[in-house]
């Protein structure tokens, strides 16, 4: 088997580095698997940021821990480039959260899989793993 890249959203993200039972053990393992690239869009922590500084998210975890444990916890930062804001132009609107279009709109330049729990995300021409 080769590698596979996984993008993980926002909520499957916050699941994993707080080992909450939300996360499925079998995508868990997904996950944990060592063929298994994974990156947190940049847009993800952004949007971490922004609902726990307005108390609209509590964390077990402190925001500091959680921000700079990103690589620790065997994550790669996906920056957002030029193109994926061209695919987000192009993308249709049938997702209306902008962090998870960005995520959405990442996926589908980088060819990557994406673990998420929205069921959302099935209505876009991407390959995703159900948290």
């Amino acid at each position: 088997m080769s590698d596979k890249n996984l993008l993980i959203d926002t909520q499957s993200f916050i699941w994993f580095v707080e080992d909450d039972p939300k996360l499925p053990v079998s995508v868990r393992n997904v996950m944990e698997d060592e063929k298994c690239n994974l990156f947190v869009s940049i847009a993800c922590l952004w949007e971490i940021v922004i609902k726990s500084s307005l108390g609209k998210l509590r964390l077990k975890k402190d925001i500091h821990e959680i921000i700079n444990g990103v690589t620790k916890s065997g994550f790669s930062i996906l920056q957002i480039t030029s193109q994926h804001l061209i695919t987000l132009h192009r993308l249709e609107y049938i997702h209306r959260d902008p962090f998870d279009r960005i995520i959405i709109s990442q996926a589908i330049t980088e060819n990557m899989q994406v673990v998420s729990s929205d069921e959302i995300f099935n209505k876009y021409q991407i390959n995703m793993i159900k948290a």
